[in-house]
């Protein structure tokens, strides 16, 4: 295998969750370009049919669900229609998720628990789904979505509960990692920085200081250009990675 046929995922299924916008638009688009067939999910329905359309643009199948992730049972019915609609489930990428700014002494119970539930239940619960019917055949890939906000503590927005919800996303996926890789199921994770999406200010003058000047590339990023990060870590050109955090933050995070 040539170094760019190992980027190539042709044939191969991915269910990428929370996929019709931001940063799970570019991995559903990203996969579909190299190769591989998208289950595409979402809430709302005009969105996921054009994400649909641009994975069939691509010359790859595309299959739609409509579904809230964190309704019970939701994880294992996203898997199941993937595989009626496309076939065996060969990549998850978890991405959907929410975030709450909020001073840390006015955090409900109920606050922390949505935080939780939606950023690590959710992402367990579709893995599981996902491990379930990949050991039978011998492995599979798992790519989460964390985040610097994992390692570091944003300012000047006050998100505690989101900053723990992304430390415990990249703590599972080290640990999946460990208890799946004799099954040859490889689970890794992405860390972005400040990326410009529908629910980002990034363009708001009071937060540009914080998070665009202090990134020594000085500027955020577009979701495009995450999505080759999707396919490298879905591809076998990264057969040898496995438990690892990859960081795409133009360098904000640099000690």
């Amino acid at each position: 295998m040539s170094t760019m046929e190992a980027f190539r995922i042709d044939g191969r299924v991915a269910v990428v969750t929370g996929s019709t916008r931001g940063i799970g638009r570019s991995a559903a688009l990203a996969l579909a370009e190299a190769g591989a067939d998208v289950l595409v999910t979402g809430r709302d329905a005009a969105a996921a049919h054009e994400v649909a359309a641009a994975v069939a643009a691509r010359g790859r199948r595309a299959h739609t669900v409509l579904v809230d992730l964190t309704e019970e049972g939701a994880a294992e019915h996203v898997v199941a229609e993937a595989e009626q609609g496309l076939g065996s489930v060969d990549i998850v990428v978890n991405n959907a998720g929410i975030c709450r700014w909020k001073p840390a002494l006015e955090i409900t119970p109920e606050d922390l628990h949505e935080v939780l539930h939606t950023n690590v239940s959710v992402l367990l619960q579709m893995s599981q789904a996902a491990a379930r019917r990949m050991i039978p055949r011998g492995g599979g890939v798992i790519i989460n979505v964390g985040s610097i906000s994992g390692f570091i503590v944003n300012r000047p927005q006050e998100q505690a509960s989101y900053n723990a919800a992304k430390a415990a996303v990249h703590q599972l996926t080290r640990s999946l990692a460990v208890e799946w890789a004799d099954h040859g199921i490889r689970v890794n994770a992405i860390a972005p920085g400040y990326v410009k999406t529908g629910i980002a200010p990034i363009d708001d003058p009071h937060y540009a200081p914080w998070w665009v000047d202090l990134a020594p590339q000085r500027r955020y990023a577009l979701p495009d250009e995450l999505g080759p990060s999707f396919v490298y870590l879905a591809s076998d050109a990264s057969s040898f990675m496995t438990g690892a955090i990859l960081t795409l933050d133009g360098g904000y995070s640099v000690p």
